[in-house]
């Protein structure tokens, strides 16, 4: 018996629009641009992937799973970001060495310190 990873699921308002806007942040390809069920992957027949489907109902407070971002440039990567429309927030996290930011729909993420040397 084997186990794969095929997606995350996101709930949002507007599947197009959020999906569109992890593809351009993730760098990712669209691979269904559906309006229900919109998917990017990191490359075509990649897994896992992203999948945004459509929901009436609003998020309610933080996330109970997020994604962790290891960028090779944290602050130019928090700019870039904020530059798509993400913005900063406050889970509490404190003096934390990763910035917790938040989508246009309000889906947390962090966005972690580059790697250090020996890091795996």
């Amino acid at each position: 018996m084997s186990l794969e990873w095929e997606q995350v699921v996101v709930a949002s308002h507007d599947p197009v629009a959020l999906g569109r806007w992890w593809s351009e942040a993730l760098q990712w390809v669209i691979v269904n641009d559906d309006p229900v069920v919109f998917e990017i992957q990191s490359e075509l027949d990649r897994l896992p992937g992203m999948l945004f489907l459509a929901v009436d109902d609003s998020k309610h407070g933080h996330n109970r799973l997020h994604i962790d971002l290891r960028p090779d440039d944290q602050a130019a990567e928090v700019e870039r970001l904020m530059g798509l429309g993400a913005t900063r927030v406050d889970v509490g996290q404190g003096d934390a060495s990763w910035v917790v930011m938040a989508d246009p729909e309000g889906n947390e993420f962090c966005v972690l310190q580059a790697p250090q040397a020996g890091d795996t």
